[in-house]
């Protein structure tokens, strides 16, 4: 008999010194209606912040909001804290005011999936759907 399939735990992070902490929100409470489980961490998060939360908090994915162009800095750091803290399974991905051209630089350091301004709360629920499975089925 199999076992059920626990919910996706996401955590979802504003790094860096942006203040607008809009659409992070949205993107939270609509991950939270899709029927994942969503810690979101508040402004000001320090990669070490955040990823001392998803390992606190085992979670399956890291998702980031920025929009304070620091993303070619942030976002990778969280990748590599994850791969040295042993986590690097932990799915990353983000999205905001992000220039098209960072995106496949962001993917070649281990974000997994960038979304533009635009992107609709059900693509990226899609996406998550997808994409990113629970680390306890995985193992």
């Amino acid at each position: 008999m199999a076992t059920p399939q626990r919910k996706l735990r996401i955590i979802v992070a504003k790094p860096g010194l942006d203040g607008h902490d809009r659409g992070a929100k949205i993107i939270a409470r609509a991950l939270r209606d899709a029927g994942f489980e969503v810690i979101y961490t508040g402004l000001h998060q320090t990669p070490e912040m955040i990823v001392a939360t998803a390992l606190q908090e085992d979670v399956d994915a890291v998702g980031m909001s920025i929009m304070s162009g620091a993303h070619m800095t942030l976002f990778p750091a969280v990748v590599d804290l994850l791969r040295e803290k042993g986590a690097g399974e932990v799915v990353v991905f983000g999205g905001g005011i992000i220039p098209q051209d960072d995106v496949p630089r962001l993917k070649e350091k281990g974000v997994s999936e960038v979304f533009l301004p635009g992107a609709s709360t059900q693509v990226i629920i899609d996406w998550i759907r997808e994409h990113i499975r629970p680390r306890a089925e995985a193992a």
